[in-house]
Order: structure tokens, then sequence, then C-alpha cells
């Protein structure tokens, strides 16, 4: 009898090669972009409602034309600097298994065609939250995007 095999995925694994559109968006002087598929709309700052206890990434409650979405706030999720006091955060709502979750950003880019072949690892440089998060990187002209793992972005 042969032991049971286990199919679970590893760390070791890497994450699929993307490719298509990604709708782009700048944080703390980075560009990081996720795959347009995802986006349901972008919206200027919202008011949020906070949450108590929630985990530190979790900014609060947007209502979205009645519809409540967690925000989440990716400076605190990629472990940059909080985004300063007289800056409005910009909304990129995305749609994951028929949920919606809002993302703050710094400010949105443009949606850019970014080809599979240029696909590349996540720069070394990347350490911490950033590095799990961060699917790969693309080299555009002059600038360094930054595919966001959006799933594991919005998970706790």
């Amino acid at each position: 009898m042969s032991a049971p095999t286990d199919t679970r995925p590893t760390d070791a694994v890497a994450a699929p090669v993307i490719g298509g559109q990604l709708a782009t968006f700048w944080l703390d002087g980075d560009l990081y972009g996720v795959e347009v598929a995802h986006v349901q709309e972008v919206l200027r700052s919202q008011s949020l409602t906070r949450v108590p206890l929630a985990p530190a990434a979790v900014a609060g409650l947007i209502n979205l034309r009645g519809q409540v979405v967690t925000a989440i706030e990716l400076r605190e999720r990629l472990g940059r600097p909080p985004r300063p006091e007289d800056t409005d955060a910009v909304v990129i709502v995305v749609r994951l298994h028929g949920e919606a979750v809002s993302l703050l950003v710094d400010a949105i880019a443009d949606v850019v065609d970014v080809d599979p072949a240029d696909f590349e690892a996540p720069p070394d440089t990347l350490d911490g939250n950033a590095r799990d998060l961060i699917r790969g990187a693309f080299k555009l002209d002059g600038q360094l995007l930054l595919a966001l793992d959006v799933h594991k972005a919005v998970s706790p």
C-alpha cells in the first residue's frame, strides 16, 4: 500500500505568469498593477467608517451605493509608511469571488498591456509582507511595474 500523495501547493511553487491588461496605480512612489478583470471601478476618496478591533490593514468600511465594502489600506499591507494626512486615498474597487473589496492607493495610473514573456520574479529588494503580496514584475520604459496578487492583498 502506497502512502497518500500530498497535492497541496508549496511555497516553492511560483505564482502563475500573468499577462494582458493591468490597471496600474501609485503607492509610495512605486508603480503597481492588478489585472483589469478584477477591477470593478475607481473612485475618488470616500468617507470611511472605522471598524473597532479590525486588523491595521482594514481602514474601514465604505458605503458603495448601499453596499458595504471593506477598505484595505495597501500601504499597511505592503509595509509602507502611512499616507500623509493632507492627502486623500484613491479607491480601487475589485471584485473577487462575487464580493467587492476596495483597495486604498495614492493615485491611479494607466491601463497597460503587458507581455507574459516579460514577466519576472519579484525583485530581491522586496522583503516581508511586500514579497508575499507581489506576483512578479514587468520592466516598462524606465519604470518597474509590480504585479500585485490581489487575492493575497485582501486576505487577512
